[in-house]
């Protein structure tokens, strides 16, 4: 039987210039769809798992278009309340060279930011599951949906389940100040915590020293303090931080590290010519999660995670389509991007 993973959160219309024109050069946009824990549902979809989406989505149009763009992965969808009238928009504007990406929100009163607690029946979901995951992002998005979030890790705890959460601080939703209360209430109850290498600073004030990530130097040392003192403060089984290293929009180096059981392990490091960065820190925790749920050990946990994520950055849009296959093909050595024929 393929094992159970739940994911809650926000999927958005996805709104973008075609290559890299800005904004204001352009008379029409491309329409996807995507989302912080709907980008992990699909990755675990394309491996095999039982991968279980939750969310609330209007009754019309774009709400379907947004349910079958997770269903044509083999996304459950299911479990998806539907009901309210918007569907929250996020427009993004690819960078290059030096001039970074730029995402702008239009998300303010979609179906899930109103959504109320009679909404998920988190019994009924988590039945038969082993993981579930969520992210920062959506008890940023509304209060009523901070509340759900923490109803339904509390749940999850209830029925054994364990829990993950990636911290992914956004601040254009909330402050840093809000977002580390509500986030040290909701970490009480998770095992495996996520982050990249600014938000254990942007949310609960635990910086790496000697590190500097507006030019891409970063301490590696000082990223196993941050791990044992979210540890510490929150009695995480386990914390994986992703490296990134900023050369430019275009070219970034990408390693991550897992602390567990007092010990650090650090992945190989890839240099990327990035197609598309968004959803990447996304696709490392998908790798990481499938890497938990089949027993993988720390070094290769962490080995698969870091090179699903590299392969993410190659491909356009939100979501990572690669296979178990693929993953393990560049884990082990092989990243020479030559044709397969």
């Amino acid at each position: 039987m393929s094992k159970k993973v739940v994911t809650f959160g926000e999927i958005m219309l996805r709104l973008q210039p075609d290559n890299y024109l800005r904004f204001v050069q352009v008379d029409h946009l491309e329409a996807t769809f995507g989302g912080g824990e709907a980008n992990v549902s699909v990755s675990l979809a394309n491996y095999g798992l039982d991968s279980v989406y939750v969310t609330k989505l209007p009754k019309h149009e774009i709400g379907q278009a947004a349910v079958n763009s997770l269903r044509k992965y083999g996304v459950d969808t299911t479990k998806i309340t539907r009901g309210g009238d918007r569907v929250g928009i996020y427009y993004n504007e690819k960078g290059a060279s030096q001039r970074g990406s730029k995402c702008i929100y239009d998300r303010a009163h979609s179906a899930i930011a109103e959504a109320t607690k009679e909404d998920f029946n988190w019994d009924e979901i988590f039945e038969g599951a082993e993981w579930f995951h969520f992210t920062g992002i959506t008890p940023a998005v509304s209060d009523s949906l901070a509340e759900i979030t923490l109803e339904a890790a509390k749940k999850a705890k209830e029925h054994g389940l364990t829990v993950s959460c990636d911290l992914n601080y956004r601040g254009k939703l909330w402050s840093k100040e809000k977002a580390g209360k509500v986030m040290a209430e909701l970490c009480q109850y998770v095992d495996v915590c996520i982050a990249n290498e600014e938000d254990a600073n942007d949310v609960f004030g635990i910086a790496a020293s000697s590190t500097d990530v507006t030019t891409g130097k970063l301490n590696r040392e000082g990223y196993i303090e941050v791990a044992q003192k979210l540890t510490e403060r929150f009695g995480f089984k386990k914390v994986a931080i992703t490296l990134r290293e900023s050369i430019s929009a275009n070219d970034n180096n990408w390693s991550a590290m897992l602390y567990t059981d007092g010990q650090a392990y650090f992945s190989k490091k890839y240099a990327l010519h990035i197609v598309d960065r968004v959803g990447g820190g996304d696709s490392f925790g998908g790798g990481l999660i499938y890497s938990c749920v089949n027993g993988f050990d720390p070094q290769a946990t962490i080995e698969f995670a870091v090179a699903a994520s590299a392969l993410k950055h190659s491909i356009e849009g939100d979501f990572n389509l690669v296979t178990v296959d693929e993953v393990n093909k560049l884990a082990g050595g092989d990243g020479s991007g030559r044709i397969q024929r």
